[in-house]
């Protein structure tokens, strides 16, 4: 059980609210309603292994820069309660049950799942090389709606369009809050040479771009339910999102780098789950 813990603590499962709930939006769209029950559970079992896979992957290729940032220093690959080689093999285990759900579903959901998976593993690494790593992490986040979708599907009949787009909310939503988290490591990755937006623009100006992203997401959120003519609750729900939003970025104002924590792990984590109630609503 100590083992399980510390896993779960390494994968931060808690946070799997972030992109499952707009998985479970895209395969309520490409099924008009409540999906096939066996469909619904290979998708929570592939999104939910395929994040699994990412964050151990982080973990992983991050912990030299996590054993020297004061932020990270208690991680459990730090500290040594998790084995490098347990990581390794828990990220080759969650990568392979990920490819072989997907295949299960459909043949193409199978097929895509490579690339997509190379992307989940691949955005670790961008914060090396590109200020588009905020960006990055929202791709691989916004897969999640596209995928179910297709999941349900099984090819790209009509309507494929639809979830791209709320795929599109998800990168610029992903990447709002991904900003005013890496807030926290400015100085630390100025030091270190990683290319974040913090640590070439200042805190003030990571804060205007995350809140444009954000406006930008609902924006596009909003578009994608005046084109398909959904129902009331999903406009009622866009409404609570935007005060949500708000909040977060009232929370962080100034330099209340102590408030950042709460804003990412618990506002945000409202965001997915009332989108989803809003289009489950939408569409009954």
């Amino acid at each position: 059980m100590s083992r399980l813990s510390k896993t779960l603590g390494m994968i931060r499962f808690e946070h799997s609210v972030f992109a499952l709930p707009f998985a479970m939006a895209g395969a309520w769209i490409a099924a008009s309603g409540m999906p096939p029950m066996l469909d619904l559970a290979g998708i929570v079992v592939a999104a939910v292994a395929a994040r699994s896979a990412a964050m151990a992957f982080n973990r992983i290729v991050d912990l030299p820069f996590d054993a020297r940032n004061p932020r990270t220093k208690n991680r459990e690959l730090v500290t040594g309660e998790l084995e490098v080689r347990y990581a390794i093999g828990f990220t080759v285990f969650h990568s392979a049950l990920f490819v072989a759900t997907s295949f299960w579903l459909a043949p193409i959901c199978g097929w895509l799942s490579l690339p997509v998976l190379v992307l989940l593993l691949g955005y670790s690494l961008l914060k090396r090389y590109t200020l588009l790593c905020h960006f990055g992490l929202g791709l691989a986040l916004a897969c999640a709606p596209a995928g179910a979708w297709l999941a349900i599907s099984k090819s790209f009949v009509p309507g494929w369009e639809v979830p791209l787009w709320i795929g599109v909310g998800v990168v610029l939503w992903v990447a709002g809050f991904d900003l005013l988290y890496s807030i926290q490591d400015l100085e630390f990755d100025r030091k270190e040479g990683l290319r974040s937006v913090p640590s070439k623009l200042g805190s003030s100006r990571t804060r205007a771009l995350s809140g444009l992203c954000f406006f930008s997401a609902w924006l596009t959120w909003l578009g994608v339910g005046l084109q398909t003519s959904l129902a009331w609750p999903y406009f009622a729900g866009l409404a609570v999102m935007a005060a949500l939003l708000m909040v977060e970025h009232w929370l962080v104002r100034g330099n209340r780098l102590e408030a950042i924590p709460v804003a990412f792990f618990q506002v945000n984590a409202w965001i997915g789950l009332v989108y989803f109630a809003a289009l489950v609503a939408a569409l009954h």
